[in-house]
């Protein structure tokens, strides 16, 4: 009952589980927040208040080689990412051909035609594609692209910007996770997700999958410190978001973690029972379940 204090006994698998929650992503709504004193109110909307401070990044096209594909070749480029105002030690790299950023630009004005009609976009020639003059220039255009897109809000923010400069990695990271390799999962995601996290900090629950991969990751190598430090991150950016999918699956998760690392599991565990009272449901995902599910597409 809601009122009983709560045995300090470990997590087992007689604790029921939650359903599968309501997804919530950049455009979803904020479950609600009513059971939250007015001390507690004020300190989450300071939280988010610094989590929504835009962050400022800085797009370079370091680098660019030929490739030989299949059928023909193509040049691949080298996107480096820096967040500006700072020492950034966690500069993002990554590459994408032309046609990715073709793709970009078609996604792109399906939904903001108006907002981009005066970004230009490096047009395709049929000749001399692979002189070290057209890459050159190429270069200068991709990173001018890159940094006009950004400079427009709604179009930073969007899922199809985010997803270009993010998703490539995250789904080999998640097929990675899927097939047991966990270390290069992990790998990918220490490289990705500090940019994700910079792309998302208007809504930091975007991040949670990939912090949960992370978790997933770490415990089933059998560092639960490392998960449970990721589980944290991924719970700061959950706060007052108890009706998102993975609010409760990561809770039991994280109860079971503080168990093992001699931790405070019994306010976790509070935290999910109360949760459960509010939304009852059969037994749902766990964890683990959710996050193979990511990135499968």
């Amino acid at each position: 009952m809601a009122g009983t204090k709560p045995k300090a006994s470990a997590p087992g698998p007689d604790l029921p589980r939650p359903g599968p929650e309501e997804h919530l992503d950049a455009h979803g709504s904020q479950s609600s927040n009513s059971s939250m004193t007015t001390r507690e109110l004020q300190e989450y909307w300071r939280t988010q208040k610094r989590c929504w401070k835009h962050v400022k990044l800085l797009f370079e096209i370091a680098s660019a080689r030929i490739e030989e594909g299949r059928v023909s070749k193509f040049v691949m480029y080298q996107i480096v990412v820096i967040q500006t105002g700072s020492f950034d030690s966690n500069k993002a790299i990554l590459e994408r051909r032309y046609s990715d950023f073709e793709v970009l630009q078609k996604k792109l004005l399906k939904t903001f035609r108006e907002e981009i009609e005066d970004v230009v976009f490096p047009k395709k020639h049929l000749m001399g594609n692979f002189t070290p003059e057209m890459i050159s220039e190429r270069k200068l255009a991709l990173k001018e692209y890159l940094s006009l897109l950004y400079a427009i809000r709604c179009v930073r923010r969007s899922r199809e910007f985010i997803d270009f400069l993010t998703r490539p990695e995250l789904k080999e990271a998640f097929g990675c996770l899927r097939a047991g390799q966990y270390t290069k999962a992990l790998d990918i995601l220490v490289r990705t997700v500090p940019l994700q996290e910079k792309l998302a900090s208007h809504c930091p629950a975007m991040v949670v999958p990939s912090l949960c991969a992370m978790l997933v990751c770490h415990r089933d190598l059998e560092r639960p410190a490392e998960a449970f430090a990721a589980g944290e991150r991924a719970l700061q950016c959950l706060q007052a978001r108890e009706g998102h999918r993975y609010y409760a699956p990561l809770l039991d998760a994280m109860a079971r973690l503080a168990y093992a690392l001699g931790k405070d599991f019994v306010s976790l565990q509070k935290r999910l029972e109360e949760n459960q009272l509010r939304k009852p449901a059969s037994r749902g995902f766990t964890l683990k379940e959710l996050t193979v599910q990511e990135y499968l597409y």
